[in-house]
């Protein structure tokens, strides 16, 4: 297996990517930073193929993107495109919409079927789809979290984990554990610390906070993980910054 490689998230710099020439700008900066890859999220209405050619210019790859539930079931042909055009080969989606997680246990199961089926279809064109977690999926019913009956009710070739460190430990499980179970379905990881402050939790740059990396890092090594997407919803300090902070943290455990 290739070495991993780190990637900045760019919902981190949504507000600093949103016309083509801050999108231009804001990747030289990411490039400056040491990171060679990224995960195409949050961006303004930028053509897809001038996205190419700023990625390009900066000698960027695109591991994986976030794309919104209701475009993957309304224009995935143009999704599936766009993935091709910039040579990306994993499809996300951010989040569950409301709409299941309010149905209870039936209506996780139902996501489940229903992004296994735009899984499917993406696989066909040889793309991976994953779900990526925030701490609402870990609701219980019963012995199971929401977590588990999405991977519990999904066939593991049309539905991966993109699992997000912060977002664990936010809903009370064990990052490391959680990778370790998904291992050999996970292209992708989201790293992000976690502080507390006025006694809240709160994100911060990867090795600044209190999530045992070493524990972390060594279940992604076993877990096959390829790409490791630093990002940080909201950011303390300026985003450029805090990416960078995490890559030179991160930088020092052994990765780059």
């Amino acid at each position: 297996m290739a070495k991993p490689v780190l990637a900045a998230q760019l919902y981190t710099l949504r507000e600093f990517t949103q016309t083509a020439s801050d999108f231009s700008t804001s990747m030289r900066k990411v490039r400056e930073m040491g990171y060679t890859a990224v995960q195409v999220s949050g961006i303004g209405a930028i053509p897809p193929q001038e996205v190419k050619a700023i990625l390009d210019d900066n000698g960027l790859t695109v591991c994986i993107t976030h794309i919104g539930f209701d475009r993957l079931t309304k224009e995935l042909p143009a999704v599936i495109d766009e993935h091709h055009l910039w040579g990306c080969p994993h499809v996300a989606v951010g989040s569950m919409p409301a709409s299941y997680r309010n149905a209870g246990e039936q209506g996780f199961k139902q996501f489940a079927r229903d992004a296994g089926e735009i899984g499917r279809r993406l696989r066909q064109a040889n793309l991976t789809f994953s779900y990526h977690n925030h701490s609402f999926e870990f609701v219980r019913f019963g012995k199971r979290t929401g977590l588990d009956v999405i991977y519990d009710e999904s066939d593991p070739r049309d539905l991966q984990a993109e699992i997000d460190t912060y977002w664990v430990q936010h809903g009370g499980g064990d990052p490391a554990q959680w990778i370790r179970k998904l291992k050999g379905r996970m292209p992708v990881v989201h790293l992000k610390d976690m502080v507390i402050v006025d006694s809240q939790q709160t994100m911060a740059e990867v090795g600044e906070g209190n999530l045992n990396w070493p524990a972390i890092l060594d279940a992604c090594r076993e877990a096959g993980v390829q790409w490791y997407a630093v990002e940080q919803d909201i950011c303390q300090r300026d985003p450029f910054e805090s990416l960078a902070i995490s890559y030179r943290n991160l930088n020092a455990m052994g990765l780059s």
